[in-house]
């Protein structure tokens, strides 16, 4: 019969495909998941378990402490500027595993899920992906259960989307998502075909980087600024934008480009702004687009 700390550590080894989910959920980075699931670890071998009588819910509850610090502790620590790499030299996760796994949850998801705050994105996650009851996860956040409950529901409203004004939103979503499977797939031709003759993209100073705001016009130039950014594409969701169809890339679970577009009455793209500055990108509202 195994002793506690052998049934703690294979209890562990069993739920970690299910923790690493939901670190992955609450962090949407896989690096920070699986650095959330070596220091949950270290918390409960250390932890005096004889009293618990289910450990996997209470080893969710400590991958979930671990990660709120984590969400906490990105508010206080600056930005890593766009496309850097790791600093410590210490190789991360496979970038295609990255990617499968934000393609399972909804690239759109993670992305909405990044404008949330920390209690809030916990919240949404625990109850609505995990079904952890409002009881255990107000203990976490130190709230009544009825405000961890506003909490999911505001975080609920965000993830669903809000009603567009936009009219021509079924066209503009098949056209942005027309856009999307053509950079994402190297497809110059059909991005062109998306584009009017007199289309303008104009990009801040961060997505570069240049020492100011570029823009860029005609066809042919915006369709070639698009084909180079492929390797962003693959990480790149549809949602809303201040109510309008646009895309939004998250890269290692943090919001860093946002495109918005506007369209001619013939459906084609007449401008995309490309956003990256962190100032512009906080002044933002964005919402899942929904089905």
């Amino acid at each position: 019969m195994l002793g506690r700390p052998e049934a703690l550590a294979e209890r562990f080894e069993r739920d970690r495909p299910r923790l690493r989910a939901v670190a992955y959920r609450i962090l949407g980075s896989l690096s920070e998941a699986d650095d959330a699931l070596q220091d949950a670890w270290l918390r409960a071998d250390r932890a005096d378990t004889s009293e618990v009588e289910n450990l996997s819910g209470w080893l969710t509850t400590v991958v979930a402490r671990v990660c709120l610090n984590m969400l906490r502790a990105r508010d206080t620590r600056g930005e890593q500027p766009l496309d850097e790499g790791p600093r410590t030299g210490v190789p991360g996760p496979d970038p295609a595993e990255e990617v499968q796994l934000a393609d399972e949850v909804g690239f759109a998801l993670l992305i909405v899920l990044d404008t949330l705050g920390p209690a809030e994105r916990l919240a949404f996650v625990l109850h609505d992906m995990f079904d952890v009851p409002f009881d255990d996860i107000a203990a976490m956040l130190d709230k009544t259960p009825a405000a961890t409950r506003q909490l999911a529901s505001r975080a609920r409203r965000r993830v669903r989307g809000v009603p567009a004004p936009d009219a021509d939103l079924p066209r503009r979503r098949r056209a942005v998502d027309a856009y999307l499977a053509a950079t994402r797939g190297g497809d110059f031709d059909a991005l062109v075909s998306l584009l009017h003759p007199d289309v303008v993209l104009r990009a801040d100073a961060a997505v570069v980087p240049t020492p100011g705001p570029v823009a860029v016009t005609g066809v042919e130039q915006v369709a070639r600024g698009a084909m180079a950014s492929m390797a962003r594409a693959r990480l790149t969701g549809v949602v809303l934008v201040d109510g309008r169809v646009g895309l939004a890339m998250a890269e290692n679970g943090r919001l860093r480009v946002v495109l918005r577009f506007t369209f001619a009455d013939d459906g084609l793209i007449t401008g995309i702004d490309v956003i990256a500055e962190p100032d512009r990108l906080d002044e933002l509202r964005i919402s899942g687009i929904g089905a």
